[in-house]
């Protein structure tokens, strides 16, 4: 991932303290950059409008899951889907109290919480198109793909929230089994009735463990 510029960051956490001491309606993109100690030029430079300063830089993490899907085949689709949701997720974490500070902020205000949600629809549908290329064109295929993207943003969100939170200790593993979960809730049955789909994602236990409990679920 790459770094925000040093002016970038002290923007951010002078938007930060400025929306929680003043209030977000009552602070001006002027007094951000004055407490950036930056000029309105640069503020602009960065940013294009005031709620712009405290969000992730959306635009560049939605080019990083693109890029990651695309370089994956029909054969390591799951794959390629629950790595692009973790890099989004560890870019959250990699943020640390801002990104606590930012939940926080846009929890109160609702114009940024409504700027939030949009911006979660544009990874929902990033993720809808993917896994429609891959399922195939047929009705029932687009409608599976819908459905498991919302699955996929909102396993995602989950964690994320018990992080923000500080409810969840190691959020990467956390994520993991939930995208193990929603694998569970969209796998279909092969073509041939008599054939078996084995899915893999990481798992803590022991192989020989993992194995068994594939056994056992093949006997079903």
């Amino acid at each position: 991932m790459v770094s925000a510029t040093p002016s970038k960051q002290r923007l951010v956490d002078a938007a930060l303290d400025l929306f929680d001491e003043r209030g977000y309606e009552q602070t001006t993109a002027d007094e951000i950059a004055d407490r950036a100690g930056v000029g309105r030029t640069t503020l602009f430079r960065h940013y294009r409008s005031k709620e712009d300063v405290i969000f992730p830089d959306h635009d560049r993490l939605i080019a990083a899951v693109r890029e990651r899907l695309a370089t994956s085949s029909a054969d390591t689709a799951i794959a390629a889907v629950t790595d692009a949701v973790r890099l989004v997720l560890l870019s959250y974490v990699e943020e640390g109290d801002r990104a606590r500070r930012r939940y926080s902020i846009t929890s109160r205000v609702a114009a940024l919480r409504d700027r939030e949600i949009a911006s979660v629809a544009r990874y929902q549908r990033l993720f809808r198109e993917f896994i429609a290329g891959w399922m195939g064109p047929a009705p029932a295929d687009a409608l599976r793909a819908e459905l498991m993207a919302a699955a996929v943003v909102s396993a995602h969100n989950h964690v994320l929230r018990r992080w923000l939170r500080r409810e969840a200790g190691d959020p990467a593993a956390e994520l993991d089994a939930a995208m193990a979960r929603v694998v569970q809730l969209f796998a279909a049955d092969p073509p041939d009735a008599g054939g078996s789909m084995v899915i893999v994602l990481r798992d803590a236990r022991d192989p020989e463990q993992v194995a068994t409990a594939v056994r056992q679920a093949l006997k079903r």
